[in-house]
């Protein structure tokens, strides 16, 4: 009589269990990353009142199996349903991440890795990517000697807003072309201003520069004509961002401009330049001569003459482009990009109703070499292969680290900590310290979305239905067996 007390009492017992189960599976329907849990029973012990015995054809009986009473059940198990995935929300946060596939976020709080699907990140006070709860996620660092690349090595957590990462290295300019046509009936031509032109570049420090160039025809010395397809290109001034002149100071007190010296340049014939002093007006920066073909309108030579001659082998040397160069003297400390190929190759002359329409680009016909100031971060970008970029006002992109994940062999076997984390264990298999690109599991990430909660609501209500019938049917169980107990008391009356 007291067995089937027993058992219901154990059968109570498990039915609480397997309630608390989806209690908390239905409390974290929402929770971002939360695995749902469920719950399975089995027998347990028997009390054996006849063993089984055999057919024996010397007497002529049968076999007889045993007769057990059982003792009730327990839990057999409570596992995770890890391998299915939750559903996705759209958050449109850049640093929030779903796993697309297998694998786990790796995150650390200064006393080991943990692991998660919740990937809702933010960046800290230190540019850390890391949890609401102040876990660093874990990556792979950029390649010391690829500076397009990650190491695969033991993680560590990315830093991907620190002080050195919130700018981009300047590029000094080394190419620069010129573009347009020069019409040689230019009235511009005429006057001794010419038609004035310009480039500007870059240094190795960042800062920006404007070369200031007067185009003029070359006159022929025989005839005093000016030629209709040489020019002269001279440059006039430098300037900085600020938009002074760097070949010269000017003196308010004075009224007067004194030339800068230490400076040297290269741009075909350059010599020693000379300030005037009253009007600031510079000479002997440097020249170059331009040739075009009088009959077709064509680019023909770019020369370091200064008397306007024309190269005399036009075939077997390459005339397109010239080298400008500026020296401060001094080429440990010079800032200043020591050659840029300047372009003339694509510049026409052809009859524009007298216009003359000229441009230039930095960098060369392939869009090499333009260089770029420094670049302050306006923003971070993440990929779907957990690659970290830092965007920057100047243009580039800047690769800052890897998001990578953990595989196990048996991701059932994790341990949940809370926070929807989980720990290894002896039967989930051991994190290797290194971990994998998401892109080698056949998996990828999703950015700006959130993975929640694997909860299904129609299968928990459900089990929640014959939970509660389980547990009353084992109550009437204790009940019943009561009163079976009181009858058989009663006996005595």
């Amino acid at each position: 009589m007291m067995r089937s007390l027993y058992s219901g009492v154990s059968g109570l017992k498990v039915h609480q269990t397997r309630m608390d189960v989806i209690g908390n599976n239905i409390a974290n329907v929402n929770t971002v990353g939360f695995k749902a849990s469920a719950v399975t029973f089995s027998d347990v012990l028997y009390q054996t009142t006849s063993a089984a015995t055999g057919p024996n054809p010397d007497v002529g009986t049968a076999g007889m199996n045993a007769m057990q009473i059982g003792l009730g059940s327990s839990v057999n198990a409570i596992s995770t349903n890890i391998d299915v995935a939750g559903g996705s929300q759209r958050t449109d946060n850049p640093f929030d991440l779903m796993i697309e596939g297998k694998g786990f976020f790796i995150v650390n709080n200064g006393s080991g890795n943990l692991f998660t699907k919740a990937g809702s990140f933010k960046i800290d006070a230190n540019g850390t990517l890391c949890n609401a709860d102040g876990y660093c996620v874990m990556g792979w660092q950029v390649d010391p000697n690829d500076e397009t690349a990650t190491v695969a090595d033991v993680v560590s957590p990315l830093r991907i807003m620190s002080p050195e990462n919130m700018y981009s290295t300047p590029e000094a300019t080394k190419a620069v072309y010129f573009s347009g046509n020069i019409d040689s009936a230019d009235t511009a031509f005429d006057s001794d201003t010419g038609k004035l032109t310009a480039f500007s570049f870059y240094d190795s420090l960042g800062r920006a520069y404007t070369v200031n160039i007067r185009l003029s025809q070359v006159t022929d010395a025989t005839t005093g004509d000016k030629t209709k397809n040489i020019y002269f290109a001279d440059i006039t001034n430098i300037m900085d961002a600020s938009g002074k002149s760097i070949l010269y100071t000017y003196d308010e007190t004075t009224k007067t401009y004194t030339k800068n010296d230490g400076l040297n340049f290269g741009w075909g014939e350059a010599g020693d330049f000379q300030v005037d002093a009253q009007t600031g007006e510079i000479s002997g920066v440097g020249r170059l001569t331009l040739g075009f073909n009088a009959a077709t309108g064509k680019f023909s030579f770019v020369s370091a003459a200064a008397n306007g001659a024309q190269p005399t082998d036009l075939d077997t040397v390459d005339y397109d482009s010239a080298n400008f160069v500026i020296t401060t003297g001094d080429d440990n400390t010079n800032p200043f990009a020591k050659f840029i190929d300047v372009d003339f190759s694509t510049m026409t002359m052809f009859a524009n109703s007298g216009t003359t329409n000229i441009s230039y680009t930095k960098g060369n016909l392939e869009g090499l070499d333009a260089g770029r100031s420094v670049g302050n971060m306006t923003g971070c970008s993440i990929d779907s292969l957990g690659m970290i970029y830092g965007v920057y006002d100047n243009g580039t992109r800047r690769l800052l680290g890897q998001v990578v994940v953990a595989t196990f062999a048996n991701a059932a076997g994790l341990e949940e900590v809370g926070g929807s984390l989980f720990a290894t264990t002896q039967n989930s298999g051991e994190f290797d310290g290194i971990g994998a690109a998401i892109g080698t599991t056949g998996g990828s990430f999703s950015t700006g979305v959130l993975e929640m909660s694997n909860v299904d609501l129609s299968t928990e209500f459900t089990n929640m239905i014959t939970t509660q019938r389980g547990f009353q049917a084992n109550s009437r169980i204790i009940t019943t067996s009561d009163t079976l107990l009181e009858e058989l008391i009663n006996l005595k009356r």
